[in-house]
């Protein structure tokens, strides 16, 4: 099976319900991305559809064979004058059944090459600390910032120490 990556420009109702699913599933997997479990489907679209409309972020979307959306992540472009130059990575999800091929490393790359022509030079990003996520962003050359413990809640409502990655997009 391959996947279709790409920015999500104009989105329908199918693609929320997609996008909703993909979260549930993470959440209920036990990622740790801003809520708890069990997460209730009408949660995820309610955050999905004030998520889609702000001006200043951008989502890029994994698809199936069969268009169905199955992996996100969004760009978060700050607007201080001071701050034009970055991006923050937020809602890294793939949904359980789809990783393994590729997605987060495909979406990732369209979203650094995208930040990049903007002049998004610097990206940051967080995770739960020991999660499995920490060992894909090593792998695609995100540094390590450092850790903040008891920063956030597990997808059980434990707390659990949150770490930082940058990763600098300028040619070296």
């Amino acid at each position: 099976m391959s996947l279709d990556v790409g920015l999500l420009g104009s989105w329908d109702e199918d693609d929320v319900a997609e996008l909703a699913a993909v979260m549930v599933d993470c959440v209920d997997g036990g990622a740790s991305v801003n809520f708890l479990r069990p997460m209730a489907f009408e949660d995820a679209v309610t955050w999905w559809m004030t998520a889609l409309v702000d001006p200043h972020s951008r989502t890029w979307v994994a698809r199936d064979d069969d268009g169905t959306i199955v992996g996100c992540v969004r760009l978060g472009l700050p607007q201080q004058p001071n701050g034009r130059h970055r991006g923050e990575v937020g809602k890294m999800l793939v949904h359980r059944r789809a990783r393994g091929r590729g997605a987060a490393r495909e979406l990732l790359a369209q979203l650094e090459a995208r930040a990049a022509e903007h002049g998004r030079h610097r990206l940051v990003l967080d995770t739960e600390t020991g999660s499995d996520a920490e060992e894909v962003y090593q792998q695609l050359g995100w540094t390590r910032v450092g850790d903040v413990p008891d920063f956030a809640l597990t997808a059980d409502g434990e707390l659990t120490s949150t770490t930082y990655y940058t990763k600098g997009l300028l040619p070296r």
